[in-house]
């Protein structure tokens, strides 16, 4: 078995594959992965096993439709984790996501056809469905993105549901709420304010801090996209929630306190444009039709997220800057 992991040097990418490794997945034991990344600023080999006799690095961009047919043949299946995703970097400047993640998505689904690869999982977010003030969203609910990352997004599920729609290639795609653990890029809000508490630098927290966000451990996440990419049906969305929602103010309380620092450390800014107040998912259709359920109490993970930053200093001091 061979299969093709898009931006596995990424966040959650990089999660998947070393769980592919170390033969985590029930039915892809021994497998062969092929990583294909960009390497942008959020992109770090550092997260691969380097030396793992089952693992093949490409470096290239998902645009690239003579690299992906090339690198395709042969692969039994691919999960397309590669995007842009940074919501604030999306507002200052949209033309790369677009490209990514429309054209991007779009280029891999063309190379998919051509090449004869059986089966596709989209990796998406829940953003695509804009705010909710009370309830949850389910999979049926209309696509409302507020942010041009978001909508950039909606926009590469769009291309998946076509291409099983018009040629009946087997794709299906999840959205997920917000993910942490190690070897996130400290771009995002959980390792952002870590990393600086850690440094004895103050956080910046948007506006009042009443968003709402719901979170999941990566590893939940790579567990759930497992058991889509194995028996998850063609043309479906299956949301992939984590059941715990928190203001961004609470949880910046929470990892004051775990990281030993006090109020004094966070300080106010203007809120972003666009920002959506509350995101919530309803995951009944995969926990009903796949079995998925989170095993990582909040609490439990965000402390051993912490502590990972804390003993890790050397990967996330070593990263280079992001265009934000």
């Amino acid at each position: 078995m061979r299969i093709l992991i898009t931006g596995g040097a990424g966040f959650k990418g990089s999660h998947f594959v070393r769980s592919l490794l170390d033969d985590r997945y029930a039915g892809w034991e021994g497998a062969r992965v092929t990583v294909l990344d960009k390497l942008t600023y959020a992109g770090n080999r550092a997260g691969l096993p380097a030396s793992h006799p089952r693992l093949t690095f490409v470096q290239g961009d998902v645009c690239d439709s003579a690299l992906l047919r090339e690198v395709l043949p042969g692969h039994d299946a691919v999960v397309h984790f590669a995007a842009e995703s940074h919501v604030d970097r999306s507002i200052t400047g949209a033309a790369e996501f677009f490209r990514t993640n429309v054209l991007g998505t779009q280029a891999l689904l063309d190379a998919v056809l051509a090449t004869g690869v059986e089966r596709v999982v989209h990796v998406s977010t829940d953003e695509v469905y804009g705010s909710i003030e009370e309830g949850a969203w389910t999979e049926e609910r209309p696509l409302l993105p507020n942010t041009p990352y978001a909508a950039s997004k909606a926009g590469s599920d769009l291309v998946a549901r076509s291409y099983w729609r018009t040629h009946g290639v087997d794709v299906s795609v999840t959205r997920c709420s917000h993910n942490y653990g190690p070897y996130q890029h400290p771009e995002k809000l959980i390792p952002l304010f870590i990393t600086n508490l850690l440094e004895g630098r103050p956080v910046p927290l948007y506006g009042d801090g009443r968003n709402v966000r719901e979170w999941m451990h990566v590893d939940d996440h790579c567990r759930a996209l497992h058991l889509v990419l194995n028996n998850g049906r063609a043309g479906e969305v299956y949301n992939v929630g984590g059941g715990n929602e928190r203001t961004n103010l609470a949880l910046t309380e929470r990892l004051l306190e775990l990281c030993g620092a006090d109020a004094s450390m966070v300080r106010r800014v203007a809120d972003r444009k666009g920002h959506d107040l509350r995101y919530a998912l309803d995951e009944t259709k995969i926990r009903e039709e796949l079995g998925y359920t989170p095993r990582i109490p909040f609490d439990q993970g965000l402390a051993d997220t912490v502590a990972w930053y804390r003993d890790n200093p050397g990967w996330w001091r070593e990263l280079p800057a992001t265009n934000a």
